[in-house]
C-alpha cells in the first residue's frame, strides 16, 4: 500500500467515525486558504506483534525517519515519532501502553485482546491499522475495568488501530496566526477545548504550542448494547524555529501528556 494510500485511509476513517472533526476541518476550511496536517498519532500496546515497530514499518518502509522518543512515567507510556524528508507527508507519532508495569489482570486482558487478532492483521500492519478493532468479542464491562487503570488502554480497546487524531499545523494557516487566534475560532463555534494543563500546551521557549479539542463522543456497539464514549479529537500545532532557523520538528513530553487527555471520559 502506497504511503499516501495509507493516510487517506486513516483520514476517511478519522472522519468517518467522528463526524465532528470534518465539520471542524469544513469551518478551517472556509476561513483558510487551505490545511496542512502536522502529524498524526497513532496508539498501540508493548506487545512484540503490535508494538510502536511494527506499527511504524510501513511508514519506515515510505522513507519515513525516527525523530525521537518520549517517556511518559505516570501514564506509564513510550513514544517515538517519525517523520519524512518530503514535507508533505505528516510526522507520525506512535505510542505505547507499557503493559508490565499495571495489574495481572491488565496484562491478561490486553494478552487475551491480542491473542484473538488474525495472523492476517498481524502480518499485515497496513490492514491492522486501518481496520480499527481486530478482536472479538467487544465488551462493555472489559472497557470498564480497562479504563479503572488506564484510560489509554481502555480507547485502545473499544477502538482499535487508528488514528486517534490529525494535527493542523498553524504555521500554515493564513488567517489565523496563532494558537489563541485557533482557540478563539473554536470556541466562537462552541467547539469544547482539552482545557487540562491550560488551553494552551507549551511556549514558545519550547519551540512548540498546541492545543486540541476535547475527543467527541460515539455511540460505540458492546455485546451488552450501545455506549456513548469519547473517540478521537482535532489537534492544533504552532512550531517556533530552532537557532539554526529550521522549524522544531518534535514534540514536548510535559504537553503531550496533556493532550493524551483529551480522550479522557470526564
Amino acid at each position: 500500500m502506497h504511503i499516501q494510500t495509507l493516510l487517506d485511509k486513516l483520514w476517511q476513517q478519522y472522519c468517518h467515525d467522528t463526524p465532528m472533526v470534518e465539520t471542524i476541518y469544513k469551518l478551517f476550511l472556509a476561513r483558510e486558504k487551505k490545511i496542512v496536517n502536522d502529524h498524526i498519532a497513532l496508539r498501540t500496546f508493548n506487545d512484540p506483534r503490535v508494538s510502536i515497530s511494527v506499527l511504524a514499518k510501513p511508514f519506515l518502509d515510505a522513507g519515513y525517519i525516527e525523530g525521537g522518543e518520549y517517556h511518559f512515567e505516570i501514564k506509564k507510556l513510550f513514544a517515538k515519532h517519525y517523520e519524512h524528508e518530503n514535507p508533505a507527508y505528516p510526522k507520525v507519532f506512535i505510542s505505547e501502553l507499557l503493559t508490565e508495569k499495571f495489574s495481572i489482570d491488565l496484562q491478561d486482558t490486553v494478552q487475551n485482546i491480542l491473542n484473538t487478532i488474525s495472523e492476517e492483521y498481524l502480518e499485515n500492519p497496513e490492514k491492522l491499522l486501518t481496520r480499527g478493532v481486530s478482536w472479538t468479542p467487544v465488551r462493555y464491562k472489559t472497557y470498564q475495568a480497562l479504563l479503572a487503570e488506564s484510560e489509554y488502554a481502555a480507547w485502545l480497546y473499544a477502538f482499535g488501530f487508528r488514528a486517534n487524531h490529525f494535527t493542523v499545523n498553524v504555521n500554515q494557516l493564513t488567517n489565523m496566526k496563532t494558537i489563541e487566534d485557533v482557540n478563539e475560532f473554536l470556541i466562537q463555534h462552541k467547539i469544547p477545548l482539552n482545557t487540562s494543563g491550560g488551553a494552551i500546551k507549551g511556549t514558545p521557549d519550547e519551540l512548540l504550542e498546541q492545543s486540541s479539542t476535547k475527543a467527541f463522543p460515539v455511540k460505540r456497539e458492546f455485546e451488552e448494547g450501545f455506549y456513548s464514549i469519547p473517540l478521537a479529537y482535532y489537534e492544533f500545532a504552532l512550531r517556533y524555529p530552532k537557532p539554526n532557523g529550521e522549524l522544531y520538528s518534535g514534540f514536548v513530553t510535559a504537553s503531550a501528556d496533556k493532550i493524551f487527555e483529551s480522550t479522557d471520559n470526564s
